[in-house]
This record gives C-alpha cells, sequence and structure tokens, in this order.
C-alpha cells in the first residue's frame, strides 16, 4: 500500500490517491493538529470514507510514535539514538502545544454516522486499510439483545426494564457469560466481535459497552451524542476525544429533535391509567402488601395526582379563534411543571417512581398495559432538568418553545380531514398537544465543546450551502472544504429544463402544482427523459402530496402504465431493480420524495441511477407551526444581532432546506468513479443564480441552462451514447434495504415508451440501443413514419426539402448534398440513407447505390434492372411493384402521398370520425401558429391516446 506524507503526517492508503484525496486527508490532518473544528464535503463516490479513517488513524499513529520518541529521549539522556536522524524529526505532538502528553491522552475517535447499517460499510471499509485499531460499535438493546424473551416484546422501553430485570436477578444466560469473562476483556480480539458473541454466547449489548473502555475507536449512531439522555445512558466519554460526523447532512435535524418533544393528550392519560391499575390492584388484594415491588397507596396517590394536574395545565389553556396555538418562551416550561408539583426538589423521586412502575408491569406476564406515555412523562422530566443545568438563567432567550396545539389543529397541520373521525372514536384523548422545540442545533454543538472534545468534524457528500450550514452549528469551523468530484466531465450531464415540450412551463410552485397544463406537462417531460435515459430513471417528487396528485392526475389521464400501486419500500424497489434488470424491458422509473429514505439512504449505483429528475423545489410546508416559528426565531435573531454570533434570516433558512435537499437527492446519480449519470432539474425556478449557486460545487460547472426541450433530449442523447462508449461501469449487486418508504413504481417500458416515440424531441434517439428497423424494407407512407420518428424536426424538414427539389429539377447531386449530411454522421442512420433508394429515379439508381456503398460501405441491392422505366417493365411483363419488392417509385408526390384517400380513410378507421376531425383542426392551427410541438402533443396524447 503507497505511504504518503501529509502535514508531517505519513499515511497509508490503499491505493494512489487522486489530488481531491489528499487536499480531503489534509484537512483532516489540520482539524486534528490543530485541535479545531471542520465541515467538509467530498461527493460519493470519491474515496470519503476511506480518506476519513486512513488520515485520522495516520495522525493517531503519528501523535503515539512522537510520545515514544519522546520516552526514548528521557530514556538516552540527550544522545540521539539514530546517529542519521535527529529525534524532533519525529514532530512536536509529543508536547501537543504548550501541554506534555502522555500515552493515556492518546485521543479516542468517534465515529458517528447515521444508522447501524452505514456504520457496517464503515468498518468494512476500515478491514480495507492496513490500520487494525482496537474498535467497538454501541448500540441498543433493540439491536443488539439476543435474548428471545426480551426481543419479543414491540415495545422498547418494555425490553429495557425486562433487560434490567433478568441482569438484577442474573435470570439471563448470556449476561450471566459476559460477567464471567469482564476479566478478559482487555485480552479479547476485538477484530470480529461476531465471531466472540458466537463463540462465547456472551451478551453483545452489555459485552460493547465494556469493550468501550479499551477502544481506539469508537462506532455508533450520531443520536447516541447528540442526545443528553442517551450519552448519559452510554455513559460516553468525549473529553479529548475526536469526533466525526460522517453523513452529516442530517445532523441539523438531529440536534434539533435530541432536545424536541411533543406530548399529547394521549401520552397523559395512558401514563395515569398505568398508575392507576397498580392502584386499584393494590387496593384489591391487601395481602400482597408484604410484596417487595408494591408501591406505597401514599406514593401511588401524589403520582396519579402530578399526572393529572399536569393534564389539567395544559388542557387549561383556550385555543384562539384562528387555530394557531399558543406560544411561550422556553423558560415557561418550569412554570407549567411547577403547577403540577414537579421541581428540583421532586423531580428526582417523580422520575424513580415513574420508571419502578414501568420496570414492575414490564415484567408481569399477562398484562397489556401501554406504559410508554409514563415511560415518555419520565424522559421529559429529565432532558428539562439537563437544560436547566446547561443554560441556567439564559433559558429564557434560548431558541427553544413551547406551542400549545389543539388536535383539530394537529389534524389540520398534517394535512388530513380526521378531526371527526378521532373525536367520535377517541373523544376522551381531546385536548392540547404540549410542543417543545428546539430551533437552534447548535446548543447540542455547544455541549459537545463544553464537554472538551479536541475535535469536531462533520462531513459528507452534501453539506453545500456550506455557509448556511455552519451558521445553523453556531459554533467555529475554521477548516472547510468543498471538494471536486473525480469523474471526467464526459460522465455528467445537468440540464434545467425551463418548459416541456409542448412549451407549458415546469413549475411546482403552491399556485401552479396542481394546474391540469402544468401535470400534463410534467408527464410529457418525464416521458421523453424516460426514453433516453438508458436503464433507471429517478423522479423526485417535492412532496408526498405532489407526488400523489400527479400520478393520480397521470393515471386517469392515461399518460403512465403504472404497474404497482403504494406499497412499502422492499416490495416497490425490488420490482424496480427487475425492470431494470430485464433484458426484455427497456428500463423502468422509480418515483419518491425529496427528504425521503429514497433520496438519502438508498444507493442507486449504475444502471439503476443512470438519470435523477428533480420536478420542483422542495421548500417545507410554509404554513407548519414549526416551520412558522423556526423562521421567526431566527429572523428575532438576526434583529438582536447577538455580538460574534452569526444567524442565517427566516427566508434564508427556508430557501436552504430546499436546496439541501435537491442536492441530497442529486448525489443519488454517481456512486463511484466509474459511474456515469444526468440529472434534470424540471422547473424554471432552478434558472435563478441564487437557486444555481446553491448546488454542490461539482455539479455547478457542468449546468446548462435549455430554453428548447428538443435540443436538450438531442445533448442527454448524445451524452449517453458516448458515455456508454467511453466509460466501463462495473455492476453492483442489489444493496440490502431495510428502512422502509410508501413509493410508486412506474412502468414505463411499453406503453409510455410506445407513447414517447411520437413526441418530435426523441427523434435523435439512443439508436444504439435500438437499431432503426431495416428501412430499405419499408415503402412509401411506412419509411416516411419511420424517417420521421427517428429524426429531428431540422433534419427530417431538410430531407423532404430535398425530395421535392430532386422531383422538380431532377439533380442527383443537389438531392445528395441535402440528405448526405445529417445522415452519415451516425451509422446508426445509414439504413436511412439506404431506404431514399425507393424515391430515386430508375436513371439514377446506379449511381445513388454506388454513393451509398461509398459513404456507408453497403449498397441499396441494385440491380440492372431498377435502371428499366415503367414502361420498358411493363413491356418486359414485370410488375412495377414487384421488380424489388422492397423498393418502390411514389406514384406521386410525397406531400400527396401521405394525403391521399387511402391514408385518410385508414386514419379514420383507426381513431374515429370524431378524432380525425381533431387531428385536422390541430393541423390547421399548425399552418397558421407554426407551432410544431404543440401539435405534435395534441394529436400524441389526446387523440392516439
Amino acid at each position: 500500500m503507497p505511504l504518503i506524507k501529509l502535514r508531517g503526517v505519513t499515511v497509508d492508503f490503499p491505493f494512489t490517491p487522486y489530488p481531491c484525496q489528499e487536499d480531503y486527508m489534509s484537512k483532516v490532518i489540520e482539524c486534528l493538529q490543530n485541535k479545531v473544528n471542520g465541515v467538509l464535503e467530498s461527493p460519493t463516490g470519491t474515496g470519503k470514507t476511506l480518506c476519513l479513517l486512513c488520515s485520522a488513524l495516520g495522525w493517531r499513529e503519528h501523535f503515539k510514535d512522537t510520545i515514544s520518541a519522546r520516552k526514548i529521549a528521557e530514556r538516552m539522556g540527550g544522545a540521539e539514538l539514530f546517529p542519521d536522524r535527529q529525534m524532533s524529526s519525529w514532530g512536536t505532538a509529543a508536547t501537543d502545544g504548550d501541554t506534555p502528553t502522555y500515552y493515556t491522552d492518546i485521543p479516542k475517535i468517534i465515529y458517528a454516522s447515521r444508522t447501524h447499517s452505514q456504520l457496517t460499510q464503515v468498518i468494512s471499509e476500515l478491514k480495507n486499510t492496513s490500520y487494525r485499531p482496537k474498535m467497538c460499535v454501541l448500540g441498543s438493546r433493540e439491536q443488539l439483545c439476543i435474548n428471545q424473551e426480551v426481543m419479543r416484546h414491540e415495545s422498547n422501553h418494555i425490553k429495557v426494564h425486562m433487560c434490567r430485570a433478568k441482569v438484577s436477578s442474573r435470570s439471563c444466560v448470556f449476561y450471566n457469560n459476559f460477567d464471567g469473562m469482564k476479566t478478559k476483556i482487555g485480552d479479547l480480539p476485538v477484530d470480529d466481535i461476531d465471531q466472540i458473541v458466537c463463540s462465547c454466547r456472551v451478551c453483545p449489548y452489555y459485552l460493547s459497552r465494556a469493550l468501550k473502555q479499551h477502544a481506539d475507536v469508537i462506532f455508533m449512531p450520531y443520536n447516541y451524542l447528540l442526545d443528553p439522555k442517551s450519552r448519559r445512558a452510554h455513559n460516553i466519554e468525549l473529553k479529548g476525544a475526536v469526533v466525526i460526523f460522517d453523513e452529516a447532512h442530517n445532523v441539523e435535524k438531529m440536534c434539533e429533535e435530541s432536545i424536541s418533544f411533543d406530548l399529547t393528550p394521549y401520552d397523559l392519560i395512558s401514563a395515569i391509567e398505568a398508575v392507576d391499575r397498580l392502584l386499584r390492584e393494590q387496593a384489591s388484594d391487601i395481602s400482597k402488601a408484604d410484596s417487595k415491588n408494591i408501591f406505597l397507596n401514599a406514593q401511588l396517590n401524589n403520582l396519579t395526582e402530578v399526572l393529572m394536574d399536569l393534564e389539567s395545565s395544559i388542557n387549561g389553556f383556550e385555543m384562539p379563534a384562528n387555530s394557531q396555538g399558543i406560544t411561550k418562551p422556553g423558560s415557561f416550561i418550569y412554570e407549567l411543571f411547577q403547577t403540577a408539583h414537579v421541581n428540583s426538589d421532586t423531580k428526582t423521586a417523580v422520575v424513580e417512581a415513574m420508571e419502578q412502575i414501568t420496570g414492575y408491569l414490564a415484567g408481569r406476564p399477562g398484562v397489556f398495559l401501554n406504559t410508554s406515555g409514563l415511560q415518555k412523562v419520565a424522559d421529559i422530566i429529565q432532558v428539562r432538568s439537563m437544560l436547566k443545568r446547561s443554560v441556567g438563567c439564559f433559558l429564557y432567550f434560548f431558541p427553544i418553545f413551547i406551542v400549545f396545539v389543539s388536535l383539530s389543529l394537529l389534524s389540520w397541520c398534517l394535512g388530513l380531514n380526521l378531526q371527526r373521525a378521532i373525536e367520535s372514536v377517541f373523544a376522551y384523548f381531546i385536548g392540547n398537544v404540549l410542543s417543545y422545540w428546539c430551533f437552534s442545533p447548535g446548543f447540542s454543538m455547544q455541549e459537545l465543546l463544553r464537554q472538551g472534545v479536541r475535535s469536531i468534524i462533520l462531513t459528507s457528500g452534501t453539506l453545500s450551502p456550506l455557509s448556511s450550514f455552519t451558521c445553523e452549528m453556531q459554533i467555529p469551523f475554521p477548516v472547510s472544504l468543498e471538494n471536486p468530484h473525480v469523474i471526467q466531465r464526459d460522465q455528467i450531464f445537468v440540464s434545467i429544463i425551463e418548459k416541456g415540450p409542448d412549451g407549458v412551463q415546469l413549475s411546482t410552485a403552491f399556485d401552479r402544482r396542481f394546474v391540469p397544463e402544468n401535470m400534463s406537462s410534467m408527464g410529457n417531460t418525464l416521458v421523453n427523459l424516460a426514453r433516453v435515459v438508458p436503464h433507471g430513471l429517478l423522479v423526485f417528487f417535492p412532496s408526498y402530496p405532489v407526488m400523489d396528485k400527479t400520478l393520480e392526475f397521470w393515471r386517469v389521464s392515461l399518460y403512465f402504465s403504472l404497474s404497482a400501486i403504494k406499497q412499502q419500500l422492499p416490495v416497490v424497489i425490488d420490482g424496480y431493480y427487475d425492470k431494470v434488470n430485464d433484458p426484455n424491458s427497456s428500463g423502468g422509473s422509480f418515483f419518491a420524495v425529496c427528504r425521503g429514505k429514497a433520496s438519502e439512504g438508498l444507493d442507486f449505483a449504475d444502471r439503476y441511477g443512470r438519470g435523477v429528475a428533480i420536478t420542483g423545489l422542495p421548500f417545507p410546508p410554509r404554513m407548519d407551526p414549526r416551520v412558522v416559528l423556526k423562521m421567526q426565531y431566527l429572523d428575532e435573531m438576526c434583529k438582536n444581532k447577538i455580538s460574534g454570533v452569526k444567524y442565517l434570516s427566516g427566508q434564508e433558512w427556508y430557501r436552504q432546506q430546499a436546496s439541501r435537499a435537491v442536492n441530497q437527492a442529486i448525489g443519488r446519480v454517481i456512486r463511484h468513479r466509474e459511474d456515469y449519470g444526468a440529472i434534470f432539474l424540471c422547473d424554471h425556478r432552478f434558472k435563478g443564480t441564487e437557486a444555481r449557486n446553491q448546488l454542490p460545487s461539482w455539479v455547478r460547472p457542468y449546468v446548462k441552462i435549455y430554453d428548447g426541450f428538443g435540443t436538450m433530449v438531442r445533448d442527454a442523447a448524445h451524452f449517453f451514447r458516448t458515455a456508454q462508449k467511453t466509460v466501463n461501469p462495473f455492476l453492483r449487486p442489489v444493496p440490502v434495504r431495510k428502512e422502509k418508504e410508501s413509493v410508486w413504481l412506474s412502468d414505463t417500458s411499453q406503453k409510455a415508451k410506445t407513447l414517447a416515440s411520437h413526441v418530435p424531441s426523441l427523434k435523435m434517439r439512443k439508436l444504439g440501443e435500438k437499431t432503426v428497423a431495416s428501412c430499405t424494407a419499408k415503402t412509401g407512407k411506412a419509411f416516411m413514419m419511420e424517417l420521421r420518428r427517428c429524426l429531428s424536426h431540422e433534419n427530417f424538414k431538410l430531407i423532404m426539402e430535398g425530395l421535392q427539389s430532386y422531383k422538380t429539377t431532377d439533380d442527383l447531386s443537389d438531392l445528395l448534398a441535402n440528405v448526405t449530411e445529417p445522415l452519415i454522421q451516425d451509422h446508426n442512420t445509414h439504413c436511412l440513407l439506404r431506404g431514399l433508394y425507393q424515391f430515386i429515379r430508375p436513371h439514377h439508381k446506379k449511381e445513388f447505390d454506388e454513393r451509398c456503398l461509398e459513404l456507408t460501405g453497403e449498397g441499396c441491392g441494385y440491380k440492372q434492372e431498377h435502371s428499366l422505366s415503367r414502361e420498358e417493365r411493363e413491356a418486359l411483363g414485370q410488375n412495377p411493384v414487384n421488380v424489388r419488392s422492397e423498393v418502390q417509385k411514389p406514384q406521386t408526390s410525397i406531400k400527396e402521398g401521405l394525403s391521399c384517400s387511402s391514408l385518410l380513410s385508414d386514419i379514420k378507421q383507426a381513431i374515429g370520425a370524431e378524432k380525425t376531425r381533431q387531428m385536422f383542426l390541430a393541423l390547421q392551427a399548425y399552418k397558421t401558429s407554426n407551432n410544431y410541438e404543440q401539435m405534435v402533443f395534441i394529436i400524441t396524447f389526446y387523440i392516439f391516446y
């Protein structure tokens, strides 16, 4: 493996790195050496994970070596161990600034990603390097518990209490086995934890917690770091550690959600019922009073009173007439809980009582009682207490709000007409919802800094725009990087499509998204793209309502033949992969939404994602109370202008949310350095300078704005033809999919493909994949239809004019000058040139055959009798049509032939008299308006289909 030197640190990298990979590793080392934070963006496919691991571990080894060098120097009494190499050449990390360091000061690396499945991929990458650090993976009982009696329960908090009960009673064999080998934990070969678990039958949950103390690298989902309750539960020590957030595009959202909550009427009622259940049982059976699990009646009564007082306080607020809820500052939550007698003096006893009741009911066989509400209230009290310790008297100014929302408003916010059904079925659940929302992700980041971490590195393939991202984090990032991609120019095609093939402006703005003309134009656009893009096309909508209503419109209007109903993601995506891999199919389309699992958590490499179409800017719902309050908060922070802190305005944040969702969806198209694909931004608003500037830096150089749809399609077709010849992609196996999302699968391989064949913007289609049929075998109008289908409007018009001129002038040289250039540029259109043989007059056929042989390498099948005139053939008794079955001289001009009575009769028989009348009305309008695209659109979609 090549050794490379970066900022004085030797990094063992598995391959010869690209320049962008060296830049990335240099930035990582800079952060670690200078003990500063960094935000690093590097596109998917640039080897980001491998660079991150090698650079961080290489720096850690260098740090350890410098300490060893200092120890040796101390033992040598100042003498040099190696005469040709001074000890100072080992570096200065042994002092780490002004502070002397020791082996115990070597930083642990905490590597956090979004999910355990992503961490599994990271560990696989680590095994491809030469580094073998001690490591462990932290997980919850839900992921790691192997006790079937515990895992059969669905509720996570029930699993927690059952596990604790079995551990305390020593009734779990897996924990007992772990307990017996605690003293040997430091000597275990931690390269393969699964092997240890299988061979020793030990509990992986407690094993991972024990290995954490000895590990050099600790892997965990990043909610374990950001959620103060989880951080405390896992006893994560952060002082001096290097914290890396991979796939950090979701960190902002996770920071806010980790200390936010919604307390519903159902939560409080289920909590009260759990306490009442235990109180009634205890009162009905006095003989159980001596049981160690029994609680004092006074204690239970006091807990019931606390919960009922809290419920009354929340429901005591009268909702305003505008149904917008009531907003209070964050500090008001202490006043609210004080009305339920929960304060700093009583909170510990209240929380302990709630957890004991939950654990007691969880361990009782045959008791089916929902205790999630009781656990939720206990967690809320704990989070509230931790926040108070963190921010103290400044909580009033801190960006956490309490919002009281009635159930009717909650239903309205969800876009669901459920109020009547809920009131009739769950009438006693009606009440106010207490929502405690954090609007500053910087709070969680500042908490990490207060824990004494060495460096925080945020990295992802999609963090753009970086300036707004770092503003939201509210901590300094002296080191930043926007890496280019490792792909070449001929591997990416980016287009902004302002108008569809019918000339209608594309937009999913609020006032345009459900306009029939707009939805029709979007459908027409996607049909064209599905035909140009080989294999798989990913289509992302701004939201589920837009996707659902648009697909329903297309189904009714017969735009698409949708072969699947709304299903869970694994079912639908398997159908999509099957469609793409089917040799008898020309591809498939996968419909999803921005911010969904498909846009963030799935790998559509190679043929599964040759193209990505973004159908609009996915702005958050503008009237959502959470969005409204977030924007109000940011505007207030900008207005106050707190010294040294920069905030986004509400509008800047709103636009940034849409841009980041678009960038994340765009990241599906190029998944590795040998991949290639196209990006189609199907909304006129992408033309704006601001929208384009917020695209990823590696995408911006390739963006091209198209006013004409046909021009874009021809360029896209040329791009794919070139890429298929020059790029040699390797196909990866179908990835494992565990997350779920409701999406649609569109079957674009049959009816939609046939439909698209009539659309003029597809005439320069990818003939390399579907070779044009033997055009010399088509006669008369059949050949004209094939010619019209395969060529652009301009080239078809040029050839028609050449044939008309040839009929008048009888000048073969002039005809060849007109028809040769558009037909010999692509070898797939050579047969079209030879197909013109049937329109060549007998005395020119030999010369035309020779020119075709010269230009295309193949003649037209000339025979001597083809040079005979009609009269000469009739005199010889030959049928002029049968002289060569595939060649026929037209009896009349081309224009007359296409409008002859037999053709009109065929059309009437095929589509009926009324549609024939509509077709000729459209043709008549075309003569007046000269709007060719509109004429073809009307004929194709409203007559033939």
